[in-house]
């Protein structure tokens, strides 16, 4: 198909698409002119990709490169391939003055935690420095409430990641399994962090005694 079909069936306009192909995140059609090109469905494919981790996992071009990188490479093992997902979009909170008391003790309870739980981690995944700076932070506002709810958590994430691994793993496909793997962390914790505040709001009214203000349907 040519350009203007890929435009009309994606969604996305030809001036979007040029730019992908010249940020290289788009890979280039085959060539059939000297200003044309010919696209398949990979592309279609990669170009809904593209929308999904720009628009709903809100990654920088520079992130979704690095996500899509893991995704051709066929030489990337997939827990690679899950921590480039985790890099691009996991913030890594350390004091710009060095860990205090406070994130000396998170980082201690955090690896209490992981250990009583028997999960293989690395401390060099992001969302180590992420889970701590978190930990420290309810310890600084002393909200030892919300910092005990690690545990429940750690048992529920659990749960949902050998879901989510084994969903992409039974793929069969190497290259749809990583992008599984990478798209489905991105995209996931979006979802995930929706729900959770869906859940928040149905909690609170159910507790407090109130009903919505606008009530769905």
């Amino acid at each position: 198909m040519r350009v203007g079909e890929l435009s009309r069936r994606s969604g996305v306009s030809v001036a979007s698409i040029k730019y992908y192909l010249r940020e290289g995140l788009l890979p280039a059609g085959e060539r059939t002119g000297p200003n044309q090109a010919d696209y398949g469905d990979a592309h279609l494919r990669r170009l809904r990709m593209i929308r999904a981790l720009l628009d709903v996992g809100h990654l920088s071009v520079v992130a979704t490169r690095d996500v899509l990188a893991a995704v051709d490479d066929p030489e990337v093992p997939l827990f690679e391939a899950l921590g480039r997902a985790s890099g691009t979009t996991t913030a890594t909170p350390e004091p710009a003055d060095g860990p205090d008391e406070a994130w000396t003790a998170a980082e201690r309870t955090l690896a209490e935690h992981v250990d009583a739980h028997g999960w293989q981690v690395s401390d060099q995944n992001p969302a180590w420095d992420t889970a701590v700076g978190v930990l420290a932070t309810y310890a600084r506002l002393g909200d030892d409430d919300l910092a005990g709810q690690l545990d429940l958590y750690m048992r529920v994430m659990e749960e949902v990641a050998e879901s989510e691994v084994a969903a992409v793993v039974d793929r069969g496909d190497r290259a749809r399994t990583v992008e599984g793997v990478v798209v489905g962390t991105v995209l996931g914790d979006t979802l995930l962090a929706a729900v959770r505040r869906l859940a928040q709001q149905h909690q609170s009214l159910k507790l407090l005694g109130e009903t919505p203000t606008h009530p769905r349907g």
